[in-house]
């Protein structure tokens, strides 16, 4: 790694109130924009420093391209890293690869977030960003790679993983996913307030519920013109929902 690029960011401060933005989305470390979909840093930072302590085991069971497992290891927790697609636990694994004193693990598993080879209540924290059904395809073929699935088929895996969820994690811990909602037809479908239903169905609380601002979204040209065009406005935000068990 070059010796230019900071181990951990600047002046960092918890968020304080529940609509986040990071137009900055953070590059210290080995984080980048390069997984597609991938989502900032600074936002596994806020929910590892503020719903778990030094020691304690993280888990993301869609690890995508590793940037939970990164502040899990930049902030001195157990990491369990979790993906069906084998290119994602690759990935993971370069990105953790980096010089740094700790005492504590990192594991990466290429497994299924709807039957996880975990204990019962054996989890500290979840911390994760599942895909939003198929908006983005991860694979083409996988066999249970819920980024191939429409909506519906989407909502009932999501069942699973829920409850899978649900039962590896500790009694009166916490439960971060991030959510967005989908457009099909020039109308809303609220894929994140269905996902939260469906944790809250698996026995899970709401303990917050927070907006995250994009900053990806094409707001000139093709999208705008668009937007006027067809009477619809760009999706700009998605949810951030902190669950209790």
């Amino acid at each position: 790694m070059p010796k230019q690029i900071p181990l951990q960011p600047d002046n960092f401060e918890l968020e304080t109130n529940t609509i986040w933005s990071f137009p900055d989305r953070g590059k210290w470390a080995t984080h980048d924009a390069k997984y597609r979909g991938n989502w900032s840093p600074y936002i596994p930072r806020n929910i590892i420093l503020r719903y778990s302590k030094e020691g304690d085991t993280v888990l993301d069971q869609f690890v995508g391209g590793g940037t939970t497992a990164v502040e899990a290891k930049l902030t001195q927790r157990n990491f369990i890293g979790i993906d069906i697609n084998p290119s994602a636990i690759e990935i993971t694994k370069n990105k953790c690869a980096f010089d740094f004193e700790t005492q504590y693990t990192t594991t990466l598993i290429n497994g299924d977030a709807r039957k996880l080879d975990l204990l019962d209540n054996s989890i500290d924290l979840i911390c994760t960003h599942p895909p939003y059904a198929d908006i983005i395809h991860y694979s083409e073929d996988i066999d249970g790679d819920l980024s191939l699935l429409p909506q519906k088929d989407f909502l009932f895996e999501i069942g699973k993983v829920a409850e899978e969820s649900y039962r590896v994690l500790k009694k009166d811990k916490f439960c971060a996913i991030l959510m967005g909602d989908m457009r099909h037809k020039g109308m809303v479908q609220p894929l994140a307030f269905e996902t939260m239903r469906i944790f809250e169905l698996a026995g899970f609380k709401a303990k917050e519920i927070i907006i995250k601002e994009q900053h990806n979204c094409k707001a000139t040209g093709y999208w705008k013109t668009n937007s006027v065009k067809f009477n619809f406005l760009l999706l700009a935000h998605e949810y951030l929902f902190v669950f209790m068990k």
